[in-house]
């Protein structure tokens, strides 16, 4: 039995759709805060269990019987390692015998803040003794693409990134990646940094919106400051604006950058092209 946690979330439903292909619906269980997200994998057959990272009694009932889980990192930055630690000690306590986890491209190297909590759990998952896989993600390429709309509006893409080289790649990519692990064996131990196989500049996102759509978009640098304040004025909470502005600066400095090619070469295929990416977005606009 293969257990996902966060199963509601854009990342869970792709992980149970990839797993689905291939794993009867009644060896997969969708562990998730509200039952009533994930209804229609319900309805095919998955089993649906509650679950709280903050109420570890809840993780006990739904980790019994598992034999791998798929931990999808926490969105409460500040409370992550708590969280996750809750999850892990609920594993060993279930005799899991794969714990896979989606941590963060270079989380023991990264100058990204975001990677300091990724890096104490990989700690904590490692020395808990519990089989352990993990999936060091990059960016998503839809952190980029969702800002499109904005971005046709005004004609401009913001940002504090300068000239960096980001390797993003779709959410579906990643996803497929973790379905591959969960379902692969001999993967206890394995650290995988994952990225796009295509690195890009918000420059040349920006051009390729231009090119897409028709209509000129430029890609304006400012300073970190600079660009809470803009997200700030956008209606992002501070906590949120402060944390994409702090990840901008850190790619700026090659923290979203890889060249391996690793994530590619597991899911058998190259990754989404930027420009399928926006592509599908500026469709539907």
């Amino acid at each position: 039995m293969i257990v996902i946690t966060a199963a509601s979330g854009q990342l869970g439903r792709l992980v149970l759709q990839e797993l689905l292909k291939s794993v009867p619906a009644n060896k997969l269980v969708a562990a998730v805060r509200n039952p009533e997200k994930v209804s229609d994998f319900a309805s095919l057959g998955v089993q649906v269990r509650q679950i709280d990272y903050t109420q570890p009694h809840t993780l006990d009932i739904a980790f019994a019987g598992a034999e791998k889980v798929l931990l999808i990192s926490s969105s409460e930055i500040g409370d992550r390692v708590t969280q996750h630690t809750n999850v892990i000690n609920a594993c060993k306590q279930a005799g899991v015998k794969l714990l896979a986890y989606t941590s963060l491209l270079h989380a023991d190297s990264s100058p990204l803040p975001l990677a300091a909590e990724h890096h104490k759990t990989e700690t904590v998952l490692k020395e808990s003794g519990v089989p352990y896989v993990i999936l060091r993600n990059s960016w998503y390429t839809e952190n980029y693409t969702a800002g499109i709309p904005i971005a046709l509006e005004y004609g401009v893409v913001m940002g504090c990134a300068g000239e960096a080289k980001i390797a993003s790649a779709a959410r579906a990519d990643y996803a497929a990646a973790a379905a591959t692990v969960l379902l692969a064996n001999d993967q206890a131990g394995k650290v995988y940094e994952l990225a796009g196989n295509v690195a890009y500049t918000l420059s040349e996102f920006a051009a390729e919106i231009s090119q897409q759509s028709g209509k000129q978009v430029i890609y304006q640098n400012m300073s970190e400051e600079e660009y809470i304040h803009v997200l700030k004025n956008a209606g992002l909470p501070e906590p949120l604006a402060v944390m994409l502005a702090e990840s901008e600066t850190g790619a700026a400095k090659g923290g979203l950058f890889d060249d391996s090619q690793t994530l590619s070469q597991l899911i058998g295929r190259p990754t989404t092209p930027l420009s399928e990416s926006i592509q599908a977005l500026t469709k539907m606009i």
